[in-house]
């Protein structure tokens, strides 16, 4: 059972920046596949970044250099550093982790809430 707790969250104007965080259980932290997703009312949760063990990034297309995920094995924990904030990124923001030995089980955070508002 591995644990993720979100923060970070708050409210921001355009433009501006936030930085989530994701702290995990476990020992085996840096076997984990680390994401963040994101999900407004009335839209799907989509995925806005991750990092594997290694450290190799994938990002959403709508991120376009705002972002950058990053994790830190001897803290356990993720970051999503996000720039250049647009209303449209308005959502909840989920912590994701995926574990081994067959990386098929997942584990989610209960989300934090970023709100991108003038």
């Amino acid at each position: 059972q591995v644990q993720l707790v979100e923060s970070g969250g708050n409210l921001v104007q355009p433009g501006g920046s936030l930085r989530l965080s994701c702290a995990a259980s476990g020992s085996m932290f840096s076997t984990y596949i680390m994401s963040w997703y994101r999900q407004a009312p009335g839209n799907q949760r989509e995925l806005v970044a991750a990092i594997a063990r290694h450290g190799t990034t994938t990002y959403g297309d709508f991120v376009k250099g705002r972002f950058t995920i990053s994790r830190d094995n001897v803290k356990s924990t993720v970051y999503l550093q996000m720039n250049n904030l647009k209303v449209e990124d308005t959502a909840l923001y989920y912590c994701n982790a995926v574990v081994p030995p067959n990386y098929t089980i997942n584990y989610w955070g209960n989300g934090t809430l970023v709100t991108v508002s003038s």
